[in-house]
């Protein structure tokens, strides 16, 4: 597509070219530099396309309808005027340049927005659509769509600013006079198609506009290539769509389950206007839930139930003891025995945090310790709180730390915490940044509401250290693979019930295992056992010597000595914050002289 203008061209003495935005042979868009050194958008029309209703009294009407709209949620006209270029007269308009994205362009980059995020921004555009349907001549915009309303980030928020009103009328103007064919087809009133325009044909645009944001499409799409748009059978096409019912359940798009933001939808496009909401204040107080349209049912929480746990606690884990009669002590004992604990000054901590290599139990330990005490437990990995929605992480977060406050006392068990709290100084995006802050809110001192956090890394220099801080991560425990004597229990442990050799050596298998973790033990039991069973046989010594031969530790004994130096900056750092200088770090013993 041929562009009007050049790069540095020179417009009224007063702007300079500087980047095409987009645009067709009716208008393009221009990012301009004005003589005083801002940004601005410039809007140029082909005046030879351009209608008699485009005109009012020698001038746009575009022009006339921004320069009596006072809103700061409206665009801001700066000037306008005519040019010749190229042997063809064309109409330029001035807006000041907001600084964000349309709303098109943030479905394009982050997918649909969560109802959470959406309703604020409607609730906003409503607001500054109030002020121009109660200009004295009633403006319609007739043109919202997620093209037309832009946010603006220049205030550190998302503010919804109502762009392009080049098919803006008054509610006396000419009917027939708006243009169908620069509109988009999606969200037209079905009036409008019949040359009729009202408030309330605005009303409907807006709640496509909603529906659009928390459906990922507008309401009652169908494919339609553009150029097709205002063709006599495609309008039909789509007005025989809508006479089916909304769909809130769509393909790869979670269904809405908000009842009372499903009706709010319906009565905003409705197809009569005698059923749609007859001003942006009734559409307004059905958004802020003082309208009852509809009594919602109660809809099960997406997050899963907390159960108490029960099982065999602590018996099942070889080893650890020193994590154990922590845990026994600063945690089981202060709720068994609250009165005497709280004479000293003392509640259970805050939180912990295992860390060390894959496979050393830190999973394990979290489900064995909740068996332990009986808690109801909720373990959580990043897959089941991050989401397409924009917001909706927090609002899950949020969602979980609830759930447990009404089972309490509860253990959150947060698998992969580097993942689901990264750190904040690095390339993080503004949405995990965003959750982070609602982790640390949720987490500060939830050992008051009953909540014990467990936090398992393997990378725990990549977590934001505001998590690591006392009164949300109160404790920091390196999990090393196991001691000899840890992996003799393990072997029993694991060997129990199986039918194993007399004379099988547990203490030289503990000898030969040497910096395995805890699950390559489990791994090797397994091996062992399928080796006998092919055989039909007991497991002997040699078989389970044959299976160390052939599987390697799965972490290297370079990995280990890492995570042996990152121990001591980690609880180091602790240690120099909330620890006595002389707490030895807690994790396994180690007998190697390396």
């Amino acid at each position: 597509m041929k562009q009007f203008l050049n790069k540095k061209q020179i417009i009224n003495s007063t702007y300079e070219v500087q980047f095409f935005l987009g645009g067709d042979s009716y208008c393009q868009k221009y990012r301009v530099k004005g003589n005083d050194g801002k940004s601005y958008l410039l809007k140029l029309y082909n005046s030879s396309k351009l209608s008699s209703f485009d005109f009012s009294n020698a001038n746009l009407f575009e022009v006339e309808i921004l320069a009596s709209v006072n809103s700061s949620g409206v665009v801001h006209l700066v000037n306008n005027g005519e040019l010749i270029n190229d042997n063809q007269k064309y109409h330029y308009i001035v807006n000041e340049f907001i600084s964000g994205e349309s709303i098109t362009e943030k479905l394009k980059r982050e997918g649909v927005f969560s109802p959470y995020a959406a309703v604020p921004i409607i609730i906003e555009l409503l607001n500054s659509l109030k002020d121009c349907h109660s200009h004295p001549k009633s403006i319609i915009h007739n043109n919202i769509n997620t093209s037309t309303v832009t946010l603006d980030y220049s205030k550190n928020r998302e503010k919804p600013i109502l762009t392009d009103f080049n098919q803006a009328k008054y509610i006396s103007s000419k009917s027939n006079s708006v243009n169908l064919n620069r509109l988009n087809p999606f969200f037209i009133a079905p009036e409008l198609y019949n040359g009729i325009f009202t408030p309330q044909s605005d009303i409907f645009s807006v709640g496509a506009l909603l529906y659009n944001m928390v459906m990922g499409i507008p309401p009652w799409y169908i494919e339609i290539p553009p150029f097709q748009h205002t063709q006599e059978k495609f309008i039909s096409a789509i007005n025989e769509k809508r006479l089916t019912p909304l769909s809130f359940g769509l393909k790869e798009i979670e269904e809405l389950d908000d009842e009372h933001l499903k009706e709010t939808l319906k009565r905003a496009l409705a197809l009569n206007i005698d059923n749609r909401f007859k001003n942006a204040d009734e559409f307004i107080d059905a958004l802020n839930r003082k309208t009852a349209l509809h009594k919602p049912e109660k809809k099960t929480s997406p997050v899963k139930k907390a159960k108490p746990k029960s099982g065999e606690g602590f018996s099942a884990i070889a080893g650890m003891q020193e994590l154990k009669d922590i845990l026994y002590n600063d945690v089981i004992r202060a709720l068994n025995e609250k009165e005497l604990y709280e004479s000293y000054g003392i509640t259970i901590p805050n939180g912990m945090l295992l860390y060390g290599p894959p496979g050393c139990g830190k999973t394990f330990i979290s489900e064995k310790f909740a068996e332990e005490v009986g808690f109801n437990f909720l373990q959580l990995k990043p897959s089941d709180i991050k989401s397409k929605y924009i917001n909706a992480t927090e609002e899950k977060i949020g969602e979980i730390f609830k759930e447990a406050i009404e089972k309490a006392p509860s253990i959150i068990f947060i698998d992969e915490i580097d993942a689901v709290v990264p750190n904040r100084e690095g390339d993080v995006h503004q949405m995990h940044a965003s959750a982070v802050n609602e982790f640390l809110a949720q987490m500060s001192n939830c050992s008051e509401k009953g909540i014990f956090i467990i936090a398992a890394s393997n990378r725990p220099e990549k977590i934001d250290p505001a998590i690591l801080r006392t009164g949300r991560i109160d404790r920091v425990i390196y999990l090393s693979p196991p001691d000899y004597e840890a992996r003799v229990s393990m072997l029993k442990l694991y060997l129990k019930n199986r039918p194993v050799d007399l004379g099988v050596n547990y203490e030289r298998i503990a000898q030969l295992t040497e910096n395995y973790v805890s699950s390559d033990i489990k791994f090797l039991v397994d091996e062992a056992s399928r080796a006998a069973l092919k055989i039909k046989a007991r497991i002997t010594q040699e078989i389970i010597e044959k299976a160390i031969e052939l599987n390697q530790p799965s972490v290297s004994y370079s990995e280990i000595k890492k995570y042996e130096l990152l121990k001591e900056q980690l609880e180091d750092k602790k240690t120099n914050k909330s620890e006595p200088p002389a707490r030895r770090p807690v994790g396994f013993k180690r007998t190697d002289n390396n």
